[in-house]
């Protein structure tokens, strides 16, 4: 079943959250190839980054919203550029979509000089535990929702 669009009234732009990585000589090989594996783990972390910002931790996720979670249902990568051992990135990451039951979240990496070396996307879904260890998708709280919007 496809999910359907449900526009939310917020006020602002979306919120944008920026973490910063140096490149370690394990993160790469000696062409400066970064392993597309710390590319994921890096997106991952922005991501989580960006739901700190709202003010939500592991902790006050499950006080505020008990038995809910936002697992990764569908992620994508594309690879631009190398980046040396020594480097810095910077990973940029903002809610591109939303839509009912799930949300796009969007990483732009970027090289200390300005030059992208990587974009992606992660779809996450809104999801709740169900009896037997399932789960199952919910409508996103609009609460949750206005939490990714800056004030204008």
């Amino acid at each position: 079943m496809k999910d359907t669009v449900h526009p939310i009234e917020v006020q602002g732009s979306p919120l944008v959250g920026t973490i910063f990585r140096d490149v370690t000589w394990g993160d790469c090989d000696p062409a400066g190839i970064i392993y597309y594996p710390n590319y994921y783990r890096w997106i991952d972390s922005g991501t989580w980054n960006l739901i700190f910002m709202t003010g939500l931790t592991p902790a006050t996720l499950r006080s505020e919203y008990p038995g809910m979670d936002t697992p990764v249902a569908a992620c994508n990568l594309e690879f631009h550029n190398p980046a040396p051992f020594g480097a810095k990135a910077e990973v940029r990451s903002f809610v591109e979509h939303w839509s009912g039951k799930s949300f796009k979240v969007h990483h732009d990496i970027i090289r200390g000089d300005g030059v992208r070396l990587a974009r992606g996307s992660e779809i996450r879904v809104w999801v709740g535990n169900t009896p037997g260890g399932g789960m199952r998708a919910h409508k996103i709280p609009d609460s949750f929702k206005n939490r990714f919007f800056t004030p204008r």
